[in-house]
């Protein structure tokens, strides 16, 4: 009997830890799930992290290294740096159309949105510098009052939320450090000592001084630069085949990583997590819709059109090559929830799957992980917009423009882990008036919304590092037989 490719084997872990969670919460193992089983999940994700930081340092110095020149290095950047942008306005404009469309915030009872609304109106009221979007007052209707002390109790429960004021302590924290000046940013990008970057896992700070390395070793005299070029080279293959040496145990790691998260949501309660889902359950579900489109749809139909183009394959057999190729790195998205975890898969599956040759998935995808946020983008324009319909509030064109520029800023400023996209939530309410405290109505889902969030993210970057590739003649398809 044939075993099952690695694609399937994740498949079949994914399924068992959802069954083995719902199992546990309902025996009430979940304790024992998350002290025995949900460790290994950590383990996995620190394994991958570990590989990550040496294999972007290494595959960017090869990879730049093996340009014949400096001119192909700065096209290839200005290619990387634009579809990287447009790829994220594309997403954060997805997120408003679906938002306008279906109104989730709006997809409730008449009395809960007035509530939500006499809880804005109090807030505004108590919150120095901050207007009203519009003429409506329910607090001047006397009728409102019967819903005064549930207001006043969401509020204090959003305002006095733990994790919330974690979250906002955080984000007030990254603000302070983008308002030191208009160019802190690339400060911030330029290490003063490289080793404490490998340290704090500052992976723009990495890359910056791989690019850096690889310009000036093509700068210099080929035979000069030769044993340096095969020495990163050889580090480079080395971390590879690490890659592929934790990823045999990938359908139990990700077993393990799934339990415990779904077995640390539910607790010993199962149906905990059926009404999570059903008190967000349209905010959730047209989210998701979004987000699958974008993966499912949006992505490999421009994917399957200039590989065809290209190759003569066909439009959907492409479609084919590209889906199968990055599938394994998506379900390990899905599971960790990381983008930067999942980089050492990405780059295995876009070069070994796709056939994008080392030179530029090694230079796009590292790039990709740091600033390219496509789900974190939609996913924060939606919520936003969500958010202020849940409260009764209308915003005006310019003002969801404003959301847009807004959320393209900060995801890309958003760190390649999970949960990251929710801190920047922060940021974008502020900058058009809203409740930053309004994130706390939507962490009960966040952790799944990530899950799905991540894997457009990856989707994107292989996306992108395809179509640089289709377009520098660095394609070649590859036997996918055993996929």
């Amino acid at each position: 009997m044939k075993k099952p490719s690695l694609p399937v084997q994740i498949i079949i872990g994914l399924i068992l830890g959802i069954l083995w969670a719902l199992l546990s919460s309902k025996m009430g193992w979940s304790e024992f799930t998350l002290d025995w089983i949900a460790p290994f999940g950590t383990i996995f994700i620190n394994l991958l992290k570990l590989i990550a930081i040496p294999l972007v340092l290494f595959s960017i110095i090869a990879g730049i290294g093996n340009l014949s020149d400096t001119a192909t290095l700065g096209r290839i950047g200005v290619k990387t740096l634009a579809l990287y942008i447009g790829s994220t306005v594309l997403a954060a404009s997805m997120g408003m159309v679906i938002a306008n469309t279906f109104n989730p915030g709006k997809q409730t009872s008449e009395e809960q949105l007035q509530i939500n609304r006499v809880a804005y109106e109090l807030w505004v009221n108590d919150t120095e510098g901050v207007e009203f979007f519009d003429d409506v007052r329910l607090l001047a209707d006397p009728a409102m009052q019967v819903y005064m002390s549930d207001a006043q109790a969401a509020l204090a429960e959003q305002l006095n939320n733990e994790e919330l004021n974690a979250k906002v302590a955080k984000a007030n924290e990254v603000q302070s450090a983008k308002n030191d000046g208009p160019l802190q940013f690339f400060v911030d990008m330029v290490p003063s000592n490289i080793f404490l970057s490998f340290n704090d896992s500052l992976m723009l700070q990495v890359i910056f001084f791989a690019i850096f390395f690889g310009i000036v070793m093509v700068m210099l005299p080929n035979a000069q630069m030769e044993s340096v070029s095969k020495l990163m080279n050889g580090f480079s293959d080395i971390f590879i085949k690490m890659v592929d040496v934790v990823m045999k145990g990938a359908p139990f790691f990700v077993f393990a990583l799934l339990a415990g998260k779904l077995a640390a949501m539910a607790g010993d309660e199962p149906g905990r997590l059926v009404e999570i889902f059903k008190a967000l359950g349209a905010y959730t579900g047209y989210t998701i819709l979004g987000l699958l489109f974008m993966i499912l749809v949006l992505y490999p139909s421009v994917l399957a059109y200039l590989i065809n183009r290209k190759t003569g394959m066909g439009y959907m057999k492409s479609w084919g090559y590209f889906m199968r190729g990055i599938r394994p790195a998506q379900l390990l998205a899905f599971s960790t929830s990381s983008t930067a975890a999942t980089l050492p898969v990405t780059m295995d599956c876009v070069r070994d799957n796709l056939g994008v040759d080392e030179e530029i998935g090694s230079f796009v995808l590292p790039v990709g992980a740091t600033i390219n946020m496509d789900g974190t983008a939609l996913y924060q324009t939606v919520a936003v917009i969500f958010m202020a319909q849940f409260h009764m509030i209308d915003l005006t064109l310019a003002q969801q423009a404003t959301i847009i520029f807004t959320a393209t800023l900060a995801s890309i400023g958003a760190a390649s882990v999970p949960s990251a996209g929710m801190i920047m939530l922060i940021p974008i309410l502020e900058s058009v008036g809203l409740n930053p405290a309004w994130i706390a109505i939507i962490f009960p889902v966040d952790r799944i919304i990530d899950m799905v969030r991540t894997v457009l993210n990856l989707t994107g970057d292989a996306s992108v590092s395809t179509i640089i590739a289709l377009t520098e003649d660095k394609f070649h398809v590859v036997d996918q037989e055993d996929l």
